[in-house]
Parts: structure tokens; C-alpha cells; sequence
């Protein structure tokens, strides 16, 4: 029973925003039946987010089956001081080209509609982006999600290099090692 009480408190401080509802129609017979098809984002507003789409006869029950399968697609993405993204990125993706660049205090979510969604559940304060070529929000959701996914923190480059945490972190602010050791 303790299992259960650590599931629903870990589901219960999920973040939740609906980012889109479109009404679908399907030709049958006798006219058209109308359906709805619902994109929803789901974070904890410190480093995890993912994405669900649901389709059904009623919206709750769209929006309550986008919910369930974004909260089991939930990724961890590395923030730099909790508030931004270590690096800039660019991702293509279909149609979709996004470009998130990483941005001092005090900038805010500078981001459109639904890549601003991702980015309130993921728990960024500060990032700068755009979105080139497709409109539409399913495409800008996913191609924001494989950019973050494409996110690494110093941490992660420096294991993979085989170097250590000072080295990479000291050609961050355009400075060298070789500035360093003559200060």
C-alpha cells in the first residue's frame, strides 16, 4: 500500500496544460460523426515533460487519454541553475524547424503557443525560441521535445569526452584554458 501513496503523490505534483483540441469528422453512412482529437503536455516544472495526444467522442475523454499517455512518455531534461537550458539547439523535424537559445535571468519564456506549453511544465523560466516553417501544434510540440532531448548538461558532455566537469564548463563564457592560467 505504500507504493500506491508514492505513485499519486509523484502523479499529483504533475503539472497538466492543454495545448490543443481539434474536432475530427469521419464519413459514415449517414453523414459525418464528430469526434475530438486532444494534445496535452505534462511536466513537474523541474526538468521532466512529456507529451500525449488522445482521440474520442467526448473531449474529457480526449483529454483525459492525451494525459495518461503523456505522463508515460515523461523525459528528464538537464537545466542549468534549474531556470534555462545548458546550450542553444536547433532541431528539424518533418516540417518543423525549432531554434531554443538559452537566456540570462530575467528574459522569461520568450516562445509561441504550444512551445510556450512545454516550456511552463518543464519548469524553464528563462529561454528564448522560434519556430520556422510548420504551424501546426502537434509538429511544434514534438520537434520542441527532440530538441530538449538533444540537451546535455556539462556533466554529461565531460563523462563523455573522458574530461572533468572544469574543463568544459571554462569554454562556456569564451574563455580558454590558456586565458585562465595566466590570470
Amino acid at each position: 500500500m505504500m507504493a500506491r501513496n508514492t505513485v499519486n503523490e509523484k502523479e499529483s505534483e504533475l503539472m497538466e496544460k492543454l495545448v490543443t483540441v481539434n474536432r475530427v469528422a469521419k464519413v459514415v453512412k449517414g453523414g459525418r460523426r464528430f469526434g475530438f482529437s486532444a494534445l496535452v503536455v505534462v511536466g513537474d516544472g523541474k526538468g521532466r515533460v512529456g507529451y500525449g495526444t488522445g482521440k474520442a467522442r467526448e473531449v474529457p475523454d480526449a483529454v483525459r487519454k492525451a494525459t495518461d499517455q503523456a505522463k508515460r512518455s515523461l523525459i528528464r531534461i538537464p537545466l542549468r541553475e534549474g531556470r534555462t537550458l545548458h546550450h542553444d539547439v536547433t532541431m528539424r523535424l518533418s516540417a518543423g524547424k525549432v531554434v531554443l537559445r538559452a537566456a540570462p535571468p530575467g528574459t522569461g519564456i520568450i516562445a509561441g503557443g504550444p512551445m510556450r506549453a512545454v516550456f511552463e511544465v518543464l519548469g524553464i523560466h528563462d529561454v528564448v525560441s522560434k519556430s520556422l516553417g510548420t504551424s501546426n501544434p502537434q509538429n511544434m510540440v514534438r520537434a520542441t521535445i527532440e530538441a530538449l532531448r538533444a540537451v546535455m548538461s556539462p556533466r554529461q558532455i565531460a563523462h563523455k569526452r573522458g574530461k572533468k566537469v572544469g574543463e568544459i564548463v571554462a569554454h562556456r563564457d569564451g574563455d580558454t584554458l590558456s586565458e585562465k592560467t595566466y590570470d
